[in-house]
């Protein structure tokens, strides 16, 4: 039987610049995750609808959040595997389209690791984990978009 679960968070408008949305340039696209007992997050709109480009926006919150639960389920295979990882880092990629009304969506997902295994892997079973990850991550079971990987593997010492 499935087990239900339910996750929070705080979302708060931080942009009103004392008239709140009086006119459009009246307010910023400003906002922070605020959850119980973890730091802050800064957050803006994307750059391209008024966003603060040195802040995190939604689309890179979805596309680290997609590449996390990625990485956190590929150690917890590996390990279980026999591969042993020395180290991981992503550079993922999402891709996207906007239609003439603004209105945009993801139309995919590429996650790039960078994984560093110790000597003696067998690569080829390393590189297999990836394919067993659709089936069982949050994340990725979740998004209405195709998720494809493209793992480097480097040899640690």
């Amino acid at each position: 039987m499935s087990e239900a679960h339910d996750f929070e968070a705080r979302i708060v408008w931080t942009g009103n610049r004392g008239t709140g949305t009086s006119d459009y340039r009246a307010f910023t696209r400003d906002w922070e995750v605020r959850t119980p007992g973890k730091p802050a997050i800064a957050c803006s709109n994307d750059p391209r609808l008024g966003g603060d480009p040195g802040l995190h926006n939604p689309e890179d919150m979805l596309i680290a959040a997609l590449s996390a639960c990625h990485m956190l389920w590929y150690l917890h295979l590996a390990s279980e595997a026999g591969v042993v990882v020395l180290a991981y880092e992503d550079a993922p990629l999402g891709h996207g389209e906007s239609a003439p009304s603004g209105a945009g969506r993801f139309t995919g997902a590429t996650l790039r690791p960078r994984i560093t295994v110790a000597p003696g892997t067998d690569l080829e079973r390393a590189d297999a984990i990836h394919h067993e990850i659709g089936k069982v991550c949050f994340i990725a079971r979740s998004v209405a978009f195709p998720v494809t990987h493209e793992a480097r593997y480097e040899i640690g010492g």
